[in-house]
């Protein structure tokens, strides 16, 4: 179902918009989850922490197409605000042929320089063989990636955010079932979770690419689609390069990150596996609001509606802000019961340690949920430098904390909790501070904007920078 996101009241119309994305990436959450659940009870704690390490890994080669994929989203939802259909068509055929092209090179290198990564993450002795056994079947699921997050940001852009859920619930029921068969049934262990979650990917992904070709129509493409005009292929490079670069200096971060936590053993790598599926879980909904509030600038930027982008700026953060603290509160109040979802409940240490993750940057769920909104705002708008500049105000925040104050004794694995928060607050600060202080020059260039704003180059998008 299709949805007009330039009509109607703007909370209801957002709210409508994105529930089903939240509840479309939950579910999406449960290819993680359904393998982190079978691997900690059935395949022990090592397993677990080879498993949480390789999500990790496999988070920011993904987050690459993510961030392509949404990124030229916002150019999809720009020409669909305009009623540009054979532009539009233009830009779907350039942005999957160049995707499709990072897919095929990212795949190859993520096979040819896994060892060196696997040591670069200073991943432990008595995880390393679990880590490449899983990493060695979950690569080939890359393709699958692509076709699922392509097709899900294309439907979403021109107002459908229902027929990803429904691929993503069907796919996300096959993975638990999977698990169990594989892991359970047949004892394949780390392989067979892996397995489980590439097969339920392709599952998805060629589900979606044959949805949208039989049931919409006004998105098919012709040969003449696929040509590469130089000016289409940059607007949606534009658009989606510094998106992608957003996503992937984001997950680079946490991967960084994630080295730091194996340094301190199996237990802290375990308690961070099963903290971080918790941790995602909690703040996914505020997510996705943030990039169904994208969609909607997008597509008001389109149709020339600075007056509902203004109501929607303030609507999304008073709901983002109450949702968030809201979660945040749940969370630290049921963080033990949490854990044991994934650990055995014998396993005081890890627990304690998982506990502490989560009740320290479990508080400050308000922070992320405010920057996905400021990502959001400044992608559709096409300004997606500021989105990187934000992205690593936070993230390297992050990273530099966790490493520096880690490494004092009287601190230790607590600094690395303690880094998240501090890198939101940040990154909240420059975000806001920015709208605040270029808020008539940004209005105005709403105001102004038609159709060639679409082509403007990044270095226009940021001219009050």
């Amino acid at each position: 179902m299709e949805r007009d996101l330039t009509q109607g009241p703007v909370t209801g119309t957002m709210l409508r918009f994105a529930l089903p994305m939240v509840l479309g990436n939950l579910i999406q959450q449960l290819y993680n989850i359904a393998d982190t659940l079978i691997v900690g009870r059935f395949l022990g704690t090592a397993a677990l922490g080879a498993v949480g390490s390789a999500y990790t890994l496999m988070t920011f080669l993904t987050s690459i197409l993510l961030g392509l994929s949404m990124g030229s989203a916002a150019a999809f939802s720009i020409r669909w605000g305009q009623r540009d259909l054979e532009g539009l068509r233009q830009r779907i055929g350039a942005a999957f042929l160049l995707i499709a092209a990072l897919t095929a090179v990212l795949t190859a290198a993520a096979f040819l320089w896994l060892d060196p990564i696997l040591r670069l993450l200073q991943v432990p002795a008595e995880n390393y063989g679990l880590m490449r056994a899983y990493l060695w079947v979950i690569l080939f699921g890359i393709p699958a990636t692509f076709l699922m997050n392509f097709f899900a940001c294309l439907l979403r852009a021109v107002g459908d955010s229902l027929s990803p859920l429904l691929f993503l619930g069907a796919s996300a029921l096959l993975n638990i079932g999977l698990d169990l068969l594989f892991v359970v049934t047949f004892g394949w262990e780390v392989e067979g979770a892996a397995a489980a979650t590439v097969l339920s990917q392709y599952g998805a992904g060629v589900g979606l690419l044959l949805w949208t070709l039989c049931r919409r129509p006004q998105l098919r493409l012709k040969r003449q689609h696929f040509r590469l005009r130089r000016t289409i292929l940059g607007e949606i490079s534009r658009f989606s390069l510094l998106t992608c670069v957003q996503q992937s200096v984001m997950n680079f971060g946490i991967l960084m990150v994630q080295g730091r936590v194996n340094a301190f053993g199996s237990a802290v790598m375990a308690a961070f596996a099963a903290a971080v599926k918790i941790d995602s879980f909690a703040y996914m909904p505020v997510q996705d609001f943030g990039n169904a509030f994208s969609t909607f600038i997008a597509q008001n930027y389109g149709a020339r509606k600075p007056d509902r982008i203004r109501a929607g700026i303030r609507s999304a953060v008073t709901t983002a802000t109450l949702f968030s603290l809201a979660v945040s509160a749940a969370v630290c109040l049921f963080a033990r019961p949490l854990m044991t979802i994934f650990v055995e409940p014998s396993e005081e240490e890890i627990i304690a340690i998982g506990v502490s993750y989560l009740r320290i940057e479990g508080a400050f769920y308000v922070g992320i949920g405010c920057l996905f909104l400021l990502y959001g705002l400044y992608r559709a708008v096409a300004m997606p430098a500021m989105s990187v500049v934000l992205t690593v105000i936070s993230l390297g925040t992050r990273v530099v904390l966790a490493y520096v104050l880690s490494a004092v004794p009287a601190i230790g694995v607590v600094g690395i909790w303690w880094s998240v928060p501090i890198g939101w607050a940040l990154a909240d600060l420059v975000g806001f501070g920015f709208y605040r202080l270029r808020r008539r020059e940004i209005e105005a260039r709403l105001m102004a904007c038609d159709g060639a704003c679409v082509s403007a180059s990044p270095g226009d998008g940021n001219s009050f920078s």
